[in-house]
């Protein structure tokens, strides 16, 4: 056996090299802790990491894996700023306009085309071309949604261990806001009128791998964050991102380790020890877990702890009984030419809601599926040769997990005939009459290859956020039940998508520095809105 020490007397595990994994290490490793990040695979990232394939033509061509939008790049610049960086030291961020282009199905009407800008007075104006009244309510929506996300903040960015972390005053000013007993899908009622324009400004439920018609209606405040900090692509790709994090870790003194996959976290009674890796225990003072969560726990804690009063509700049977979020289908396309896409496009179904039920509910592929295209080439050159573009494609389906919502597609047989949909989508609603002549590289993935990749049932977008899978009912960031177990990432608080995966490696940090006796080093970072500020300032 081998025990890692430093002058600080602690000693840090980090399972899993994703961005919250990342983001911690860096955090640690700058608060003067010893920081030790097992990655299983070769590279750094994991559902953020790249894809990358040869065409029939010897062209290379790069994807993003997962995320291919950045949100509030100041959340990262905090993680940054704790080990004396900033993101756009490393990574060049691109703002863009449009955000994004909507494709609105209708049944037998044409489709609604809008172009999403953060221009909020010239988007009133294009929601008032579908509803005159509904583009007057929507500034009064973004500015209630404003005031949402700062009464929020406190939440989002501290631990929720039970209901006394609610009971505080910075939670209270928010509760007459939040309207748990709302779906966005009906909070947007309060302000919209037109089913679509209510689509348009909740499409975003998707991010989180939920539907509008079930997501609590706290999160309307996610097209808030796209129209007050706009959508931001790092060149490169997102996984540029995670890259730049591994770089400023080592150089804060973390060692990053590829190919070392962890078979196990060790215990001491309930106390995390340590981690097997090659067949070795190697003990530390404290482990972070940042593979996915559900995942690692059914996997990497022994089911004896998980089985007894203290570990009750990680047992492997409650973990699966949980609610999951969709999965996706996805197709990564190298294309000769270029493609006549804004950077992002989201088409949604005409059938939105039975596509939906389709997904969730019924665990079937719809015959007409919503579809999301993002066309990197236009902003970044990097990442496929010239004259040639980088198409990623994206259908949402059900997951894995046997019963409802999940579990009776067998991928084997179905992927073909959803791969001919998607080719089909592309043609007849984004204009690309001649893609499938054009494909010079093709690469696919669906929801069992990311269950083989170690997502619990394919889920790509974690635990779904249902009221009683968020706050402190969500799997905390110090593990309860144990000590010196911490979690990162989407399967913990605050929940899924890049700002509050860094959130929860800022909150789970934190935890871990008390606990340790050390001083945690985003003290020294400024606050949100000079970072907000700073950020804005260097891109």
């Amino acid at each position: 056996m081998t025990r890692a020490t430093n002058g600080h007397g602690g000693s840090v595990a980090i399972v899993g090299a994703g961005p919250g994994g990342l983001a911690a290490a860096v955090i640690l490793a700058a608060s003067g802790l010893r920081v030790t990040v097992f990655e299983r695979r070769e590279t750094v990232g994991g559902r953020t990491s790249r894809v990358e394939t040869t065409g029939d033509n010897g062209a290379a061509y790069r994807f993003d894996r997962g995320a291919t939008f950045f949100l509030m790049p100041y959340v990262l610049d905090e993680v940054f700023a704790a080990a004396g960086e900033r993101v756009s030291d490393h990574v060049e961020l691109k703002r863009l306009d449009p955000m994004y282009r909507l494709i609105i199905g209708r049944e037998g009407r044409e489709a609604l085309t809008i172009n999403a800008t953060q221009d909020i007075a010239e988007m009133s104006r294009r929601i008032g071309a579908i509803n005159e009244r509904d583009g007057a309510a929507f500034e009064r929506f973004i500015a209630n949604q404003r005031t949402k996300l700062r009464l929020s903040e406190p939440i989002l960015r501290n631990p929720m261990r039970s209901l006394l972390d609610l009971a505080n005053l910075d939670s209270l000013k928010v509760a007459p806001m939040l309207k748990p007993h709302k779906t966005v899908h009906q909070l947007l009622g309060e302000y919209f009128s037109d089913e679509h324009v209510k689509l348009a400004v909740s499409f975003q439920s998707k991010y989180l791998g939920m539907s509008p018609f079930e997501c609590p209606s706290l999160f309307t405040i996610l097209p808030l964050i796209e129209y007050e900090y706009g959508v931001w692509h790092p060149i490169g790709g997102c996984h540029a991102l995670c890259e730049a994090m591994a770089t400023v870790a080592e150089r804060s003194g973390a060692e990053v380790r590829l190919n070392a996959p962890v078979a196990g976290v060790t215990f001491d009674g309930r106390r995390a020890k340590g981690v097997v890796v090659d067949g070795e225990e190697q003990l530390f003072d404290a482990v972070v877990v940042n593979a996915d969560a559900t995942w690692a726990l059914k996997n990497l804690v022994p089911a004896e702890l998980r089985a007894d009063r203290a570990g009750k509700g990680y047992a492997d049977a409650a973990l699966d009984a949980k609610r999951y979020s969709c999965s996706t289908y996805m197709l990564y396309l190298g294309v000769e030419g270029a493609v006549d896409l804004p950077h992002h496009t989201i088409h949604t179904s005409p059938s939105y809601a039975e596509n939906l039920r389709d997904i969730t509910e019924r665990a079937r592929l719809s015959d007409d599926p919503s579809i999301y295209v993002c066309n990197p080439s236009v902003t970044d050159p990097t990442l496929a040769p010239e004259g040639h573009s980088s198409v990623y494609v994206l259908v949402p389906t059900p997951n894995t997990r046997e019963g409802a919502g999940g579990g009776s597609v067998d991928w084997d047989a179905e992927a073909p005939g959803l791969r001919e949909r998607a080719y089909g989508q592309l043609e007849r609603v984004f204009g690309l009459w001649d893609i499938r002549e054009r494909v010079r590289a093709e690469v696919q993935i669906t929801p069992a290859d990311w269950r083989a990749m170690g997502i619990n049932h394919g889920a790509t977008f974690n635990l779904a956020h249902n009221l009683r899978q968020m706050l402190h009912w969500r799997p905390q960031n110090r593990l309860k039940g144990f000590d010196g177990l911490y979690l990162v990432g989407g399967g913990t608080h605050p929940g899924s998508g890049l700002p509050t995966i860094f959130l929860s490696s800022q909150i789970s940090s934190r935890l871990l520095c008390e606990d340790l006796g050390c001083v945690v080093a985003l003290d020294r970072v400024g606050g949100r809105e000079a970072m907000a500020n700073q950020t804005a300032a260097s891109v």
